[in-house]
């Protein structure tokens, strides 16, 4: 792979990580025992009265639940960055882990962290 493009699409998959991570990290926290992975925060219940109490906390804990899948969908989009990444860095990235063959410029463009060719990942 040209060196110029290999540098071009380690600075698209080093951006973003860093965006992913940020947004991440506007609901979720690092799990410090389990490496790559996010835990969503739960929201803080705040004092209210009677009834708004209850209704808050149902708002709180729908917010959660629907958070759950982001988190889980940005963890597996980090991770097959950070594969590339390390790729990159062991001499291995563009080759497709099926055939073996070199993946298409064009396809890694549009998706630095393929892990597939064109043909294999359909």
């Amino acid at each position: 792979m040209i060196k110029k493009l290999l540098l071009e699409l380690k600075g698209k998959l080093e951006e973003q990580k860093a965006s992913i991570e940020a947004e991440l990290g506007k609901f979720a926290k690092k799990d410090e025992n389990l490496k790559g992975d996010w835990d969503t925060k739960f929201p803080k219940a705040d004092g209210g009265i009677g009834g708004q109490v209850l209704e808050d906390a149902a708002d709180q804990v729908e917010e959660y639940v629907n958070l759950l899948p982001v988190e889980h969908n940005m963890e597996l989009r980090l991770q097959s960055i950070n594969l590339a990444l390390e790729k990159i860095k062991k001499g291995v990235y563009g080759k497709c882990e099926n055939c073996g063959k070199n993946i298409d410029e064009e396809r890694l463009r549009v998706l630095p962290e393929a892990r597939e060719c064109s043909k294999c990942g359909k």
